[in-house]
């Protein structure tokens, strides 16, 4: 599968560099090595036949340093970085601040993080979600452990416990509908804030069409 993104290299967020030092801004430019040599390869060659082994030739790194960083090849394409960044914007909000104000604008931080800092990558991972099925459940695996992870975090805030069953259905709606702006196989084209704006309203609304 090839992609119709041009294969322009990008570079981590100003925020991922700040406040790091000379050995973790290593490691981060070797992960953007490795996660820009995998993009190269995959709109060329495709997914399925693209290999780790080929990956790691082309970032001049080993194999074994390749599965320091990243477990899989799917987990090349699709980092959790902004998914930890949107929890830790959830453990940082006003503590009076209501439960859905908090987890609305953490999520909708992170969303506009992952758009403004990899925009063009983004749409090329998205392709990757929609068409390759290890990716799309990679994805969703990685979605039950941002539901865990936010309903941990909500669960501190409220006091209540983290399996509470309306928590977790509340945390579950949010990321629900994030998900289906984000990733969702549907036609729909625009601006994406504005687009996840719509669905947050569509659930702070009461679900009513």
């Amino acid at each position: 599968m090839s992609s119709a993104t041009p294969s322009t290299p990008t570079s981590p967020p100003a925020a991922a560099k700040a406040g790091l030092g000379l050995r973790e801004r290593k490691k981060l430019r070797t992960r953007q090595a490795i996660r820009e040599a995998a993009r190269r390869l995959i709109e060329s060659r495709g997914y399925d036949d693209t290999t780790i082994e080929q990956i790691a030739a082309a970032a001049e790194v080993s194999v074994s340093t390749i599965f320091r960083y990243f477990p899989s090849k799917e987990h090349i394409v699709l980092t959790e970085d902004f998914a930890a960044s949107g929890i830790e914007r959830l453990r940082s909000r006003p503590a009076d601040e209501p439960p859905l104000v908090a987890l609305r604008e953490a999520l909708t931080g992170m969303v506009r993080e992952l758009h403004e800092d990899y925009s063009a990558e983004y749409r090329w991972r998205r392709e990757l979600v929609r068409t390759v099925p290890s990716v799309r459940a990679y994805m969703h695996e990685a979605q039950d452990r941002m539901i865990e992870a936010a309903s941990a975090a909500l669960a501190e805030r409220t006091g209540r416990a983290e399996d509470d069953l309306e928590l977790r259905i509340l945390v579950g709606a949010m990321t629900g509908a994030l998900h289906q702006v984000l990733w969702g196989n549907h036609s729909q084209e625009g601006d994406l804030m504005k687009m996840i704006d719509r669905a947050l309203t569509v659930l702070e609304r009461g679900l009513t069409l």
